[in-house]
């Protein structure tokens, strides 16, 4: 984009509409910021707490819930992940088959016998020997049944997002569990309203491939 000021009102508009989506809740970025000085290290980059958490959402959109997609990210002392997950249905279970329904008469008919919650799919989905001393990042403070695979795998830490059920039996003894096990966690508050995705904007060397020729 094109900075003349002489331009008047569309180049404003334009800037205007370039600023709204870099302004964050806290104002840590500000459009004074532009141009970049393409000598010097970017000062708006993610920190490790907005990379984490980023993960555990990007991972739940792969969630088939209808209501409620959850991802959850594991890090260890070294700030490199070494497992996520989502909830979804075990391998071998078709999520076709599976039912996905919330109320039933029919406890058989409802996800909840079924689905496995995202944190201990993060868990399963480990890719080092152990996760011991790691921090979980999660979008839902976890229940009591995944509390307990996060204490007996080693986790020492829980960063969430939302603690909408605080007031329901299976997070009171989640926190019960977490407590006496010495399992620290708190809430993460976001220092901005979203962090965009765009493969429009990638600086690509030559070409972009074409879509067609993409992987599903």
């Amino acid at each position: 984009m094109e900075s003349n000021n002489s331009n008047g009102g569309d180049n404003n508009d334009l800037l205007s509409q370039e600023c709204a989506k870099l302004r964050i809740a806290d104002k840590l970025t500000s459009c004074d910021e532009a141009p970049r000085d393409v000598n010097r290290k970017r000062t708006n980059y993610i920190d490790y707490d907005e990379y984490f958490m980023a993960t555990a959402f990007l991972s739940a959109m792969r969630s088939k819930d209808p209501v409620t997609q959850v991802g959850a990210c594991i890090v260890n002392n070294d700030k490199k992940i070494v497992g996520i997950g989502y909830n979804g249905m075990p391998n071998g279970c078709s999520d076709d088959e599976f039912p996905w329904a919330k109320d039933s008469s029919d406890i058989l008919e409802t996800k909840f016998v079924y689905v496995c919650h995202a944190e201990l799919n993060a868990i399963l989905n480990k890719n080092t020997a152990d996760i011991k001393n790691c921090t979980m990042y999660v979008a839902l403070f976890p229940c009591n049944e995944c509390a307990k695979a996060i204490i007996q795998s080693g986790i020492k830490e829980v960063v969430y997002m939302s603690d909408k059920h605080a007031h329901k039996p299976k997070t009171v003894a989640a926190k019960r569990m977490f407590n006496a096990a010495q399992v620290k966690y708190r809430q993460y508050t976001p220092k901005r309203n979203e962090i965009l995705i765009n493969f429009n904007e990638i600086n690509w060397n030559q070409n972009p491939p074409s879509p067609s020729k993409q992987g599903s």
